[in-house]
């Protein structure tokens, strides 16, 4: 797409990432905590607007695990998420982990599942989330 950058960002940039996952999500809980090992956030600029974010950390060592990521819904469909992901992807096998790891919502959310699946990821593990009250994948790749 053209006009895109995906930019890893720090503290500095987490009013960025809270005001999209409101607009997103609609919801103010993007992560239970930043204080996390490995922690990576990467956010997804069109012409300098931000437009998306993914972020996630250290779940065990040589384990990554991706917990939240989406796009502003009028800019979706244009091959953001793919760009973050892969990005994500790129840095989490530079920094050395073996296994990448994400959660996702079928019912919520299918275009993850369908992007994840087209890019190989397999399904690790499917059960109910009371919390969410939806069907729960976790899908994984080795890197």
């Amino acid at each position: 797409m053209r006009g895109l950058r995906i930019a890893e960002v720090g503290d500095d940039a987490r009013d960025v990432i809270f005001r999209l996952n409101q607009r997103i999500f609609d919801e103010e809980r993007v992560i239970n905590s930043f204080d996390r090992n490995g922690l990576l956030m990467l956010v997804a600029y069109v012409d300098d607007a931000p437009v998306g974010f993914k972020i996630g950390y250290a779940q065990q060592p040589g384990v990554f695990y991706s917990a939240k990521g989406g796009v502003l819904p009028d800019a979706r469909r244009q091959g953001i998420a793919r760009a973050l992901l892969e990005e994500m992807l790129r840095v989490t096998r530079e920094r050395g982990y073996r296994r990448f790891v994400f959660d996702t919502f079928p019912n919520k959310h299918a275009g993850m599942t369908i992007l994840a699946l087209s890019m190989g990821f397999s399904l690790a593990r499917a059960d109910y989330n009371h919390t969410y009250q939806d069907y729960r994948l976790q899908l994984a790749m080795e890197l």
